[in-house]
């Protein structure tokens, strides 16, 4: 399935953009992209944590993504 991929903060770096287009097969969890984005950019690996947003709402590991779907990338946040 072709799925685009929203960015943000240091994850829209990593991805070179605000979005990026994968191609996953169909069926594809959480886990699964984000194995996918670790193989494409290997940057994301050194971050401390890396979230995954679905229509709006925290994803877990084992979601199941479909193509119609909002996919965020949701990289660490630091405040103070």
């Amino acid at each position: 399935m072709k799925l685009t991929v929203m960015a943000f903060g240091i994850a829209k770096d990593i991805v070179g953009g605000p979005s990026v287009a994968l191609e996953l097969e169909s069926g594809a969890s959480v886990a699964d992209l984000l194995e996918h984005l670790n193989a494409r950019f290997p940057a994301f690996s050194k971050l401390a944590s890396l979230a995954i947003a679905v229509n709006a709402a925290y994803a877990e590991r084992d979601h199941i993504i479909h193509p119609n779907d909002e996919v965020v990338i949701i990289p660490p946040v630091a405040g103070g």
